[in-house]
Formats: C-alpha cells, structure tokens, sequence
C-alpha cells in the first residue's frame, strides 16, 4: 500500500523549473533514497512532500492528505530530521523531547511511555538528564531521530542522517533508524551522499536528475544495469577499438589516466583482454557500485558534489527562492 502518492508534481521559482512532473510512489514501510546531485530537484521535492514548499502544480498525497489542500494534517503524520542540528542545548535530553510531545499535542497520557520507548531505542536513557549540550554528535543524532519518531509520524524524513559522523556511528545510527522503522512501520525518506549506505539500507532508490526521475528501482537491479565487473587499466596507448570489440566489453571510457572497461566475468575473460594491450602498467578489478550507476546518470560523482555544496533542505530552497525572484 502506498504511504505517498505523486503524481505529476512540479515547482517552478519565477523562470526556474526545478521540479518538472515526478510521478512516484512510495510504500507503507519502505525506506526509500532520493538521490540526486545538486540542484537536481531533490531538495525542492522533498519540501514539497513536507509542506515547506508549495507545489506549483500536480499533486501529493502522505497518508491520504493533499500536500497542497491539508498541511496541517500532512504535518501531523510526518518526522523531519534536518542536516543542522536543531536541538535546544540548554534542555536535557527528556526535556527536548517533552518539548516536542506538547508540541505535537501528544495526549498527557501516553506522553512519558512514548518518551522513554523512545529513549530505549536509541540507547539513551542513562543520559536522558544530561544537559544536550554535553552530548557526543552521534548521541545528538540519535535524541534527533528519537524526537521525529515521538509522535509516531507515518512518514520520516532524513535529510543526511549520517553526515559529520564517524564511520563507527553511522553504522550504529543506521541500525537505529532500521530499529524505529521496524518496530514503528515507519516509512523512511532519505538523501545521503553515503552510496554505500543507501545501496545497503534501502529498499528502494529514486535518482533524480535536472527535475525528473530518470532511475527508479532497488539498489540491486540498479547495480545489474552497469553489464558487469570494472576494470581499470592504466596503460601509455591502449587499443580501444580492439577492447570495445570483444563480446563481453559493453563499455570503455577514459577515466584520468586510466582506461575503464566495464566487462562480463572478469575473472573468465582478464588474460584475454590483457593479450591486447602492450605495456601494462597497473589493473584494478573490482564489482560496479551505485556510485557507479549514479555518475553514469547524472555525469556527476555524488560525494564530490555534496562537498562543493554541503547545503541543508532549508539553505537549498532558501537559494532556489531567491533565484525565482
């Protein structure tokens, strides 16, 4: 069953269409990563399905509320957990999160059972009376997602979950939001520029690119479209047209000083390919990634444009609105 239906959804800032008719679906569960480079989209859409940003035309339901018709109902049954920090400092962590229940108006009683659920789930109830500011950035990320799960929201959106942390505390912070998403049926809306984290958590990926989805499938699927293992040979003058006329090269492509063959069974056909090319200096095999897949859709590696940029939703729609004007 679908927690979120799009269809034909678009936005345009004055002369600037930045969402251009994205139709998708998004099950009751799931958890879905929309990835894509910078000013794809993906950042208008995901304000879109969080009432920040008003459709321009087209429609969203969340739960069965129009985006556009009923905010206030689509807000009730959606968790944000932004990129920048948004705790308040000078409260523990059970005050940050009693502050959010009344909030929420969380009914008086179920408010302290669903805090300390929560506080158990994320590990952090022998902290709990600590002041926030006191806290380790993983521990602020975990009282974060405790918080945008409180009032049992269907849909959870997580804008760079992981980023800053270190790789020990992304693990964990991962199998947290698992934890919450299973125990809670939550469906989970995430952007990462971690592609190995969204080719392992998600169920499902959504690339967006230049306003439109242009790849929509599982990880796996996604991976199986590259046509097989990498082969990265550095080499003074390879024959390029002899590589790209064997059966089991579907592509050859020149990558800094190294030439990029993606083949079937490497490991089968790798003598064979090496027959052809004098002077070897260097061979590097390897499986394709969603990296992989990600740059041969977009021409855009990922992680090197979240660098250049490193914009949270708010700072990306802010940008977008200003250059509507």
């Amino acid at each position: 069953m679908a927690i979120i239906e799009i269809r034909s959804l678009t936005k345009t800032f004055g002369k600037i269409q930045a969402v251009r008719g994205i139709d998708l679906n998004i099950e009751k569960g799931e958890i879905f990563g929309l990835l894509g480079p910078n000013g794809a989209g993906k950042t208008t859409t995901i304000g879109m399905l969080c009432t920040i940003v008003r459709p321009t035309s087209g429609q969203g339901l969340i739960a069965g509320f129009d985006i556009a018709k009923h905010p206030t109902q689509v807000r009730r049954k959606v968790g944000i957990v932004f990129q920048d920090p948004t705790l308040d400092t000078i409260l523990t962590g059970r005050e940050n999160l009693q502050l959010h229940a009344r909030l929420y108006g969380i009914p008086s009683s179920v408010r302290h059972l669903w805090i300390e659920e929560m506080l158990e789930l994320v590990d952090l109830r022998e902290r709990a009376d600590d002041l926030t500011k006191t806290y380790s950035g993983g521990m602020k990320r975990r009282l974060e997602l405790a918080r945008g799960l409180l009032h049992r929201p269907a849909v959870l959106f997580l804008d760079e979950p992981t980023l800053g942390l270190d790789p020990q505390t992304r693990a964990r912070t991962w199998e947290y939001i698992r934890k919450m998403a299973q125990k809670e049926e939550t469906t989970v809306v995430l952007t990462t520029h971690y592609m190995e984290e969204a080719e392992a958590m998600c169920n499902r990926i959504g690339i967006i690119d230049a306003g439109r989805i242009i790849a929509l499938d599982t990880p796996e699927n996604m991976i199986d479209t590259m046509g097989g293992d990498i082969v990265a040979i550095a080499a003074p003058q390879p024959p390029l047209d002899k590589i790209r006329s064997l059966p089991y090269v579907s592509e050859v492509k020149n990558v800094g000083d190294t030439t990029e063959i993606t083949m079937k069974s490497a490991h089968l056909h790798l003598a064979e390919l090496l027959s052809l090319i004098p002077h070897v200096i260097s061979v590097e095999t390897r499986k394709p990634t969603l990296s992989d897949v990600f740059i041969k859709l977009t021409g855009r590696d990922i992680q090197v444009d979240a660098i250049e940029n490193g914009e949270s939703w708010v700072d990306s729609v802010a940008r977008y609105r200003q250059r509507g004007k």
